[in-house]
C-alpha cells in the first residue's frame, strides 16, 4: 500500500465505482435555484456569465468549465470541485455509453480469436455482453481500441513463418500466443541485454541437456535473465503449430518463446539454441517465428545460418562428422558420443534423424519427454 493511501481508497481504485447513471452537474444548480429562489437569468447575472451558458449547463448540452465551477463557488457557497467532480462523472458516463454501442459494433472482429481458450485459461472472464467481450480483449492486448490493436499487429499481417504441411497457424491464435509472451516476459525481471553475457549463459545453460526438467527450466529463465533476455514457455493455442519466436521487446531485452509442441528434448534445445542464434546474429528490427524473419522478402539465409549455429552449438561440428562416418549406429554408441559431447542422448539422436543418416522411427527411447 502507497504512503498516504487508506484501505478504502486502495478497494476504490482495485474496483472503481462505476454508476450505471450520471446526473449533469445542471441538476444540482437546479436545486441551489430552488433553494436560494433565484433564476437561471440572475444566476447569470452575478455569475458574470451569458444565460444561454447557464441555461445549456442546467440541460447538460454544456460543459460545466473551471472558471465556471469558482464563480459558482462565490454565489453558491458550493467548492469548485464539487461542481467540476460531477461534470467529470458526467462526461465520462457519457463517454461510457458511446464506447458501449462502439464496443458492441466490433463484436465480429473480438470473435475472430481464440475466446473460448482465453477463457480456459482465466485469461477472459465470462462476458457480461459484446461490448464486454470485445472490452475485456482490448484490456488484454493493451490497446485502447480496436483500430489501435489492429495497427499493432498489421506488421504481422503477412508472417511467413515455418509449419506442418498439413496443419497451418491460425493469425489471430499468433498474436494471442505472442501477447501472452509478452505480459509473461514483463513480469520476469531481468538485467539490461549483454550479448557477451548471454553467450555466457548458452555456454551454461547447454551443460543442463543432461539435466531434469525440474532442474533445466528454471536455470534457463535465470540465466537468460541474468543477461537482459526473457524465456517463456507458453502453452499454443487452436490452430497453431509453431515450436518457438524470438524477438525483442526493447533495445534493452530480448525474448525466446517456445509451445513445447513436440514435447521431446532435442526438439526443445535445439528450437531454443535456434531462437537464441537469431539475437545473437540477426536484426533486433525482426520478429522471427520458427526460424523466419518477418521483416525479410528472403528469410531462408537467416534461418539456415541458425539452423547451423544451434546444431553447432550443441555438438562440435569436427566431432560430429568423425562420429556421422561411422556406417552404422547402435544405441552404445550414440549414448558414449552424447557422454563424450556432454549433451543429452536424445540431440544426438535429432541431428543424426536430420541428416537423414538414421530412420525418424529409431532410437527414439534416447529421447526424454518435455512437458
Amino acid at each position: 500500500m502507497q504512503k498516504g493511501t487508506t484501505r478504502q481508497q486502495m478497494v476504490t481504485i482495485r474496483h472503481p465505482y462505476k454508476p450505471d447513471y450520471a446526473p449533469p452537474p445542471g441538476k444540482l444548480l437546479e436545486e441551489y435555484l430552488e433553494t436560494y429562489d433565484i433564476s437561471a437569468r440572475e444566476l447569470a447575472r452575478r455569475c458574470g456569465r451569458s444565460p444561454k451558458l447557464i441555461t445549456e449547463i442546467l440541460s447538460g448540452k454544456a460543459a460545466l468549465e473551471p472558471e465556471t465551477a469558482l464563480q459558482l463557488e462565490h454565489v453558491l457557497k458550493t467548492d469548485a470541485t464539487i461542481w467540476l467532480n460531477l461534470e467529470a462523472e458526467y462526461r465520462l458516463h457519457l463517454a461510457r455509453l458511446a464506447e458501449e454501442l462502439r464496443l458492441s459494433e466490433d463484436l465480429a472482429w473480438a470473435q475472430q480469436f481464440p475466446l473460448r481458450e482465453l477463457e480456459k485459461r482465466g485469461i477472459l472472464k465470462s462476458p457480461k455482453d459484446a461490448a464486454d467481450t470485445v472490452r475485456q480483449l482490448l484490456q488484454f492486448f493493451g490497446a485502447g481500441g480496436v483500430e489501435a490493436c489492429r495497427e499493432r499487429f498489421s506488421g504481422m499481417a503477412s508472417i511467413a513463418y515455418r509449419h506442418s504441411p498439413s496443419f497451418k497457424t491460425a493469425e489471430k491464435s499468433l498474436h494471442v500466443w505472442l501477447r501472452l509472451g509478452e505480459i509473461k516476459a514483463n513480469q520476469i525481471p531481468s538485467e539490461n541485454y549483454d550479448r557477451n553475457g548471454f553467450i555466457e549463459a548458452l555456454r551454461k545453460i547447454r551443460t543442463f541437456t543432461v539435466r531434469p526438467q525440474t532442474e533445466f527450466m528454471p536455470a534457463i529463465e535465470d540465466m537468460c535473465a541474468r543477461a537482459g533476455v526473457a524465456f517463456a514457455v507458453i502453452a499454443p493455442l487452436e490452430q497453431m503449430a509453431l515450436s518457438g519466436i524470438s524477438r525483442w521487446l526493447s533495445p534493452r531485452k530480448g525474448l525466446i518463446q517456445q509451445t513445447l509442441r513436440h514435447r521431446s528434448n532435442d526438439h526443445f534445445w535445439f528450437t531454443f539454441f535456434h531462437e537464441a542464434a537469431h539475437l545473437l546474429l540477426h536484426s533486433r528490427k525482426s520478429l522471427f517465428i520458427d526460424g523466419l524473419d518477418v521483416g525479410s522478402g528472403d528469410a531462408e539465409p537467416y534461418e539456415e545460418e541458425a539452423n547451423v549455429w544451434a546444431a553447432s552449438f550443441l555438438i562440435s561440428p569436427p566431432a560430429m562428422e568423425r562420429f556421422c562416418s561411422k556406417s552404422s549406429f547402435k544405441e552404445p554408441d550414440v549414448i558414449q558420443f552424447a557422454k563424450e559431447q556432454d549433451v543429452a542422448p536424445g540431440i544426438v539422436v535429432g541431428q543424426l534423424q536430420k541428416r537423414e543418416l538414421i530412420a525418424y522411427s529409431r532410437l527414439n527411447n534416447l529421447k526424454s519427454r518435455v512437458d
